[in-house]
Order: structure tokens, then C-alpha cells, then sequence
């Protein structure tokens, strides 16, 4: 399986993201896609949920959560994107998708660092 279809595939496992949720407050601003991410919880425990209306993208999505969901504000603060290179993925995406995701990333650490 290719990692385009891999990330396809995680992208569909992600729940539910209410229509309601879908709000400017939560969209993701620098993704060519549109993407929308909510936090709740607090220092100690911070989860996201998120959705975008591109396979790849809700794909990369996923593998955001799994890294930095369920975890303490300070944590997700400080923990860094190594794994985008570990994996190889920033040799796979387009300058666009790159910077969505990085545009994803900031809005989790930016979310994480109020309540840190």
C-alpha cells in the first residue's frame, strides 16, 4: 500500500466532526483544504478533534492526533514534529500539503501553549 492510501485510510477512522464544530473559530488557517480543529480538556489533558474536507489531509490529520491528543499542555508544547522526517513524510507531500500540515501543527502547539 502506497503512503497516500495509507493516510487515506486513516483519515477515514477519524470520528465524527459535527457540522456545528465547523466554525471559523475552528478552522485552520494556511491549508489550501479546508481543515477545522478542536481542543478541549485542560493542562493535564488536552485531546483534539479535527476534519478536513481532503482524504490526504483528514490522513494527516490522524497522525497529528495520534502524536499530540491525550496529552499534557506542556507536553504537546514540547514535544517537536520529529517524526514528519522519521517517517519520511516531508519527503512525500507537495510544498502545499507541507505547509498545511505545518499550519496544522502550530495551531495544536498555539492551542496547547494557552493552557500550558
Amino acid at each position: 500500500m502506497d503512503r497516500y492510501q495509507y493516510l487515506i485510510d486513516l483519515g477515514r477512522k477519524l470520528p465524527e466532526f459535527p457540522e456545528e464544530w465547523r466554525t471559523d473559530e475552528a478552522k485552520v488557517h494556511g491549508c489550501q483544504s479546508q481543515v477545522w480543529l478542536r481542543a478541549e480538556g485542560d493542562a493535564d489533558c488536552l485531546t483534539f478533534q479535527a476534519i478536513s474536507d481532503s482524504a490526504i489531509v483528514s490522513g494527516l490529520i490522524a497522525l497529528l492526533l495520534r502524536i499530540y491528543s491525550g496529552r499534557s499542555a506542556r507536553d504537546i508544547v514540547d514535544t517537536p514534529p520529529d517524526f514528519i522526517a522519521q517517517i519520511g513524510l516531508d519527503s512525500h507531500l507537495s510544498p502545499t500539503r507541507a505547509n498545511g500540515l505545518h499550519a496544522m501543527l502550530k495551531t495544536i502547539k498555539q492551542k496547547a501553549a494557552a493552557l500550558a
